[in-house]
């Protein structure tokens, strides 16, 4: 090719433009060619950012690929959850795009949705839990190739769609032996169930402790996994049928809490000592009961709030017991790659094993995410929720 360069223009540069220019501007450009020229024009700088500006301008304007998702476009109820087609572009570097084959549903969507949590933007797609298969990798990435089956929790906040833009850093693989349903609903409510008994209080055999919504998703797997470290289970419901479940769970007790003053049968059942510690995602109807139940230096873990924001709480409160309060979170304790594949690695071995058994107990389209939500909020669910796109 009969270019004349300039020093710091490589040729490859040169044929890079020539092979875009013969894709993207050809058929729209006719006039805009590269051709032999025997007494050529020197391709300055100017010339070289025009074709690269209007390279990248034909990029743009080509048609992208379109997706269904959710997508949020104002605060409220279930109604903001709108089904959409939405642009989905390639992979960058250290990127994925991944089809989701299900959806995990939790609560924190909710609080996301409300405005409880903040979102970086308006609109945005809501969701933080899924299983896919990688259709396509960014340049350069090396550990993931199309095909994995890949399961991902926590940020970046998006997975209400039917494929997803994803960092290659925040997925893990899925074992083949579990199931991709089973893992989407599984993957952040195991990871949560993980370092809230494993590391923001270590529960041990000996240990009594207090789990409120038993029979929800992260609940069950409390008392499940508690059950097996070797501790006494004292589980809360708000319901007969939601008791049963709980019991089979593994929770020794099990308080109808609307039926009867949790507090009282808890210092019944420990003889008045209280619990070592009490893991509650309710919030403002429980928390102060919750404190009422901890023995001396016992921990009062907050980690929801659904029935609402608790009140504020003096810290010459917490000095009668010597207690410890916290509100941890997920991303905190997976904030680095070897924590993320640990956590999530132990969930998925305890999955295998049988010591956590996953209750998928309702399933939706994906568009029905509305109707979950609502469903999840007016307490008609138990166990997992999982939306299949």
């Amino acid at each position: 090719m009969g270019l004349l360069l300039r020093p710091g223009i490589h040729q490859s540069q040169c044929h890079q433009y020539h092979r875009l220019s013969q894709v993207l501007i050809k058929p729209k450009i006719s006039h805009f060619h590269f051709h032999q020229n025997s007494n050529p024009l020197p391709f300055t700088p100017t010339r070289a950012r025009r074709v690269s500006q209007t390279v990248r301008a034909l990029a743009e304007a080509a048609p992208k690929k379109m997706v269904k998702a959710v997508r949020v476009h104002e605060l409220g109820g279930p109604e903001v959850l709108k089904w959409e087609d939405v642009e989905l572009g390639e992979p960058k570097e250290g990127e994925i795009r991944v089809k989701n084959k299900a959806v995990g549903l939790n609560f924190i969507d909710v609080y996301f949705r409300k405005g409880v949590y903040k979102t970086p933007t308006l609109p945005y797609t809501p969701g933080m839990e899924a299983v896919g298969v990688v259709t396509a990798v960014g340049p350069g990435l090396t550990g993931r190739q199309v095909g994995d089956l890949v399961a991902y929790a926590g940020g970046p906040m998006g997975a209400y769609a039917e494929e997803q833009i994803l960092p290659a850093n925040k997925v893990v693989p899925v074992p083949s032996s579990v199931d991709p349903i089973v893992a989407a609903s599984v993957i952040l409510k195991g990871m949560t169930a993980q370092f809230l008994l494993r590391r923001c209080f270590k529960v041990e055999p000996g240990h009594t402790i207090l789990v409120h919504a038993a029979a929800g998703g992260v609940g069950s797997l409390l008392s499940q996994w508690a059950n097996a470290l070797g501790a006494t289970v004292i589980g809360t419901v708000s319901t007969k049928e939601k008791a049963v479940q709980a019991k089979d769970d593994g929770c020794h007790h099990v308080i109808i809490y609307k039926e009867e003053d949790f507090v009282a049968h808890v210092n019944e059942i420990t003889s008045g000592n209280g619990v070592d510690v009490v893991y509650d995602a309710v919030g403002k109807d429980t928390f102060q009961g919750s404190l009422a139940c901890l023995k001396p230096r016992g921990y009062m873990v907050n980690f929801g709030q659904s029935s609402g924001t608790p009140d504020p709480l003096p810290l010459s409160a917490l000095a009668a017991k010597s207690l410890f309060l916290t509100r941890p979170s997920l991303m905190q304790y997976t904030a680095t790659r070897d924590e993320l594949l640990a956590t999530a690695g132990e969930v998925f071995a305890n999955v295998e094993s049988g010591v956590l058994r996953v209750r998928v107990n309702h399933t939706y389209h994906l568009s029905q995410a509305a109707q979950a939500h609502a469903d999840l909020e007016s307490r008609k669910t138990t166990g997992s929720v999982v939306l299949i796109p």
